[in-house]
């Protein structure tokens, strides 16, 4: 039973030991250690404070760049949205245009054709009237070619004028 309850003597010395290793560490070992572990501490947290920093200006970051690539988009819908509609009026302008142009193209050979025709109306009256002339006149000789008959028809004409 020796071994279970210690000695006084033994005690007291393994009290001054460990008095003696604890001022030693105390003294020396802890504060350093202590310090390290301090500045250690604070590496650690002012890394962690960065990361947050870090994390924050990501987030950010990324809310900005989502941001700008919105207004890029909506701006690319802009630009597409007017050129569509500056092509679609460049259409129209060029459909209209075409159509007036053709309207007009159209008007003049209306006109034109409607000139020819009361010129080739007018060419033909001249040709009936010269003929008509023509064909008088020889029957008008063969018929006229004595005097009963230059009366007959003088006396036929005052009284077809005198019914108009």
């Amino acid at each position: 039973m020796e071994l279970l309850t210690p000695n006084i003597g033994l005690l007291f010395w393994q009290i001054v030991a460990f008095g003696g290793l604890f001022f030693i560490l105390r003294s020396f070992a802890w504060k350093p250690i202590l310090a390290s572990l301090k500045e250690r501490e604070e590496n650690i947290q002012s890394a962690l404070d960065l990361a947050e920093k870090t994390r924050r200006e990501m987030a950010a970051m990324k809310a900005d760049n989502e941001k700008l690539l919105a207004q890029a988009r909506s701006e690319r819908e802009a630009i597409l949205r007017g050129a569509k509609e500056t092509a679609d009026k460049l259409i129209a302008e060029s459909r209209d245009k075409a159509e007036s142009e053709g309207k007009r193209i159209l008007e003049q050979a209306r006109e034109t054709m409607q000139n020819e025709r009361q010129a080739l109306i007018m060419q033909m009256k001249k040709e009936v009237v010269t003929l008509s002339l023509d064909i008088a006149e020889k029957v008008l000789r063969k018929e006229l070619s004595d005097k009963s008959s230059q009366e007959k028809l003088v006396n036929d004409l005052v009284a077809n004028s005198s019914l108009n």
